[in-house]
């Protein structure tokens, strides 16, 4: 299987940016077995997607525990050479979003582990973004996703990519609210330039 840019439940952008989380299989942070994105329209409008991704290494209890997935539920998955073929052309075009630093990591360690090119990607951490918006969090709670599910009335299934990624880019737009400034002010940086767009987006 091979997810490539025609794929029809791929969001179509350009976007304000995109928040993007996985699940992996093990400690090893190259085993990604789900990615998932919340790409965030100019109308603040939020469009999802998620797939499962073959790791193809072992799955460690805990962390199937934790998210559910196992080696049958990604038995007929797309690998992340075969996900990634899709998914980069998109992620490139974008500003990307995280809560906190592993997807990142993980997305290296995936391309790593796989030998493909570094991918140009640019991400900001919500994390960060929060702990701006909601100080009064620290020590109290924190800014983690759990914590901030119950103090921001966020409704979503922790441990899914998918729901992640949509509740990372619901962090963003409410900090962006709270302070009423832009995610490019909060953030400190410069959203990518939608140069070269192909030719269905414009």
């Amino acid at each position: 299987m091979d997810l490539s840019a025609h794929d029809p439940d791929l969001p179509r952008g350009p976007f304000r940016y995109i928040a993007l989380d996985v699940e992996t299989a093990s400690r090893d942070s190259a085993s990604i077995c789900q990615i998932g994105l919340a790409c965030v329209r100019a109308d603040n409008g939020i469009e999802t997607y998620t797939t499962y991704v073959n790791p193809e290494q072992r799955f460690d209890p805990f962390n199937t525990d934790l998210h559910g997935i196992d080696a049958l539920t990604v038995a007929s998955a797309p690998s992340f050479p075969q996900a990634w073929a899709g998914l980069r052309p998109l992620l490139e075009l974008h500003h990307l979003v995280q809560h906190s630093g592993f997807d990142a990591k993980a997305i290296t360690a995936a391309c790593r582990a796989y030998r493909l090119p570094n991918a140009d990607l640019s991400w900001s951490d919500s994390v960060k973004i929060a702990r701006k918006a909601w100080p009064e969090f620290k020590g109290n709670g924190g800014h983690g996703l759990a914590n901030l599910k119950r103090e921001l009335n966020l409704s979503f299934r922790h441990h899914d990519a998918g729901e992640d990624a949509r509740a990372a880019a619901e962090v963003v737009l409410l900090a962006e609210a709270r302070l009423d400034q832009t995610f490019e002010t909060i953030s400190g940086t410069t959203r990518k330039t939608q140069f070269s767009l192909p030719l269905e987006w414009n």
